[in-house]
């Protein structure tokens, strides 16, 4: 794993705003940041290690503990919370045998909550590494977990 990382931070050494985008890269590659990453990116960086810890810790699309291949991620705003979302979690857990933030034991998924991703319109929304699925219903879910098995 640390060659991993190691050469993604060392691509973007030179690029202002690279720890940004390493770490982006790196999540990309592990599914995660690990610890020993966020720590040599703030070496490679010339950062101290608590500036890189908290870009790591200050966007919510980063994640410091290992996830699963698919990461499903559903908004807890209060549109969302209105239009069913907790039927929409109730039938993720249900269909994928595990509990928010939680990964599956074959590593494939991963639950977890996410702020508003700006869809109020078609709520509820759930995002799976990115793709929106808009106007999400409990009975949809095995359908659209299937385009990911």
């Amino acid at each position: 794993m640390s060659m991993e990382y190691q050469k993604i931070l060392a691509k973007y050494a030179d690029t202002p705003g690279g720890m940004l985008e390493a770490f982006h890269a790196i999540q990309e590659e592990l599914s995660f940041l690990p610890e020993e990453a966020i720590i040599e990116a703030s070496k490679v960086f010339g950062q101290p290690a608590i500036e890189a810890y908290g870009v790591a810790g200050f966007y919510s699309m980063f994640s410091t503990e290992p996830r699963g291949e698919n990461i499903i991620r559903i908004c807890e705003s209060a549109p969302c919370h209105i239009a069913g979302a907790s039927r929409v979690v109730a039938s993720l857990e249900k269909e994928l045998g595990i509990s928010m933030g939680e990964i599956t034991a074959d590593g494939k998924f991963s639950l977890e909550f996410t702020q508003c991703v700006g869809q109020c319109q078609a709520t509820p929304v759930i995002t799976i590494n990115g793709k929106p699925f808009y106007d999400v219903s409990p009975e949809a879910i095995p359908d659209i977990l299937a385009e990911f098995r």
